[in-house]
């Protein structure tokens, strides 16, 4: 990770309850600004405001100018415009006319004050794409422990978008405190908890939609303690671990870099799931697989195009986790007899 990287997310991402999970693996003392940009506790809602939402995005005409025989000859679109973050001069995207801005304080912050209470505080806020991505996440003041040893923090994540990369989507998944994994909250439904809404026309109506639909968060502790449980039920043979990597990571005949990275990825997996001890707690389990899955994802995948923290977080907040932990059940089912998943369930 370059250190322009390092900087910006010591500087960009605020980190709460570290008393709690400890800091992030980013934190470098000698990359944080004029204030630290990691909590003990809570983080107060008018520091997100001050430190991230400070500044408000603008919309701009789209305007070129090309050379011809008669001189310079300057156009304006009319249809299109641009999205720009004021402060910095950066030009965020450009759309039709149609696309409506969901500004940062009051799709994110505004939205979710109104779950805030004795029982839910802001755990994490951030900025990525240099200001074209945000979100906030709220989070329960305890940590939770499953009677299989799994303790995670419950959350809500409301993200959005400037650069028209995502829209603003709410959704709820659960952080591992052991591994600083973040899985999939519904894992037996196969479906995330989570409500988009496009950047259209009419979305300033849903507003009131989104927020009677934000109190989930508080039955996913529940909903996530339930599935570990039932993974935990499903035994996951060494043999079957071994079909599942056939299935998960084939490894091609023909000798080149495609088959290295497979070898490389299977051999990575295999250490997670018999040595490392984020996963070995649930060896020989199904909640095992998706962990080791889900561990070499978030800490080992090599990382193409971003640092790995921002890919890690906007898998977070687009869902991404929800499918790679649904692929990754959806995968052992072709292993293991249906039923069994079934039963338990």
């Amino acid at each position: 990770m370059s250190r322009e990287s390092l900087r910006w997310l010591n500087q960009n991402t605020l980190i709460g309850f570290t008393a709690k999970r400890g800091s992030a693996w980013h934190y470098r003392a000698s990359e944080q600004g004029d204030e630290p940009n990691h909590y003990s506790g809570p983080i107060p809602v008018d520091d997100v405001k001050r430190r991230l939402f400070a500044w408000t995005p603008i919309e701009g005409t789209v305007e070129t100018s090309y050379l011809t025989d008669d001189g310079v000859t300057r156009i304006t679109d009319p249809t299109r415009k641009t999205i720009i973050r004021p402060d910095t001069g950066t030009v965020l995207g450009v759309f039709s006319q149609k696309f409506r801005v969901h500004e940062y304080k009051r799709w994110l912050l505004e939205n979710l004050e109104t779950i805030l209470d004795d029982e839910l505080f802001i755990g994490s806020a951030g900025l990525l794409k240099n200001g074209a991505v945000a979100w906030v996440q709220v989070e329960v003041p305890e940590s939770c422990t499953t009677p299989e040893g799994i303790t995670f923090r419950p959350f809500l994540s409301a993200a959005t978008s400037l650069d028209g990369s995502l829209a603003s989507t709410y959704q709820t998944g659960a952080q591992v405190i052991r591994c600083d994994n973040t899985l999939s909250a519904s894992l037996a439904e196969g479906s995330a908890k989570r409500i988009k809404v496009k950047h259209s026309r009419n979305s300033l109506h849903r507003i009131a939609e989104v927020r009677d639909a934000l109190g989930i968060i508080h039955r996913v502790a529940d909903d996530f303690a339930e599935e570990v449980k039932r993974l935990c039920q499903v035994n996951v043979s060494g043999a079957q671990w071994n079909s599942f990597l056939d299935v998960q990571v084939p490894i091609p005949r023909e000798r080149g870099r495609k088959r290295t990275l497979a070898e490389t990825k299977r051999a990575g997996l295999n250490r997670l799931w018999n040595h490392d001890d984020r996963v070995t707690p649930w060896k020989g389990t199904a909640f095992g697989v998706i962990q080791a899955v889900n561990t070499f994802a978030h800490h080992e995948q090599v990382v193409r195009g971003a640092v790995r923290a921002e890919r890690n977080m906007l898998r977070m907040v687009t869902g991404g986790v929800d499918e790679l932990d649904l692929s990754t059940l959806q995968t052992l089912e072709r292993v293991l007899d249906r039923s069994v998943l079934r039963k338990v369930a």
